[in-house]
């Protein structure tokens, strides 16, 4: 299931008088960002060009965009997700594929048991996680999205092999006279787990 536009950056905060704005690429050459066009809001209804790009570090950019030329229209901005027509990106190559191609997947156990469908992949900073809505119905779960989590991604078939990570379940104490040098024992017990 493919996605009709992808998530490719996300305007930051309003830079100097002229209306530039900062501008977080996730692209994955950064700079690719300034090529595509139009970039959209999440709705679809807005359009954004960008002019210019100056390189402030890693994947952050200060942007000129077309139509925009004082503050107070830059700051209106801050926070926009941006998005691009799938049909403007290159195709994903083989073994490759966008996020946005993760969403709408079956999450199926090793043995072939589905667990739910993706509906969500975030990045919060600290990698990617896969938001997943149980079959069984209920709150969805949150997992990492790392090679070990999720062995295999078939994106034609539908499906991505999910392996969640063992639970840590720490034990409660029998009372509340739970004395310190329980609780110190009980952490050094967690920590050679």
């Amino acid at each position: 299931m493919l996605n009709d536009r992808v998530l490719v950056g996300k305007f930051g905060a309003a830079h100097g008088v002229r209306g530039e704005v900062r501008l977080k690429s996730y692209t994955g050459d950064p700079k690719a960002i300034g090529s595509y066009k139009p970039l959209h809001d999440a709705a679809g209804t807005r359009q954004f060009t960008i002019e210019s790009l100056r390189h402030l570090k890693d994947d952050l950019f200060v942007a000129r965009i077309q139509g925009v030329r004082d503050r107070s229209i830059a700051e209106s901005l801050t926070n926009l997700d941006l998005y691009v027509d799938r049909k403007a990106l290159p195709a994903a190559g083989e073994d490759e594929f966008y996020l946005a191609d993760l969403v709408g997947l079956a999450a199926v156990s090793e043995t072939g048991k589905t667990a739910g469908a993706i509906v969500a992949v975030h990045n919060f900073g600290g990698g990617d996680i896969l938001e997943i809505a149980p079959a069984a119905g209920g709150a969805t779960l949150l997992v990492a999205f790392t090679k070990e989590n999720v062995p295999r991604v078939d994106v034609a078939g539908g499906r991505l092999t999910l392996r969640p990570p063992a639970e840590v379940e720490a034990e409660a104490p029998a009372d509340d006279d739970f004395d310190r040098s329980a609780s110190d024992e009980h952490a050094a017990r967690a920590s050679e787990t």
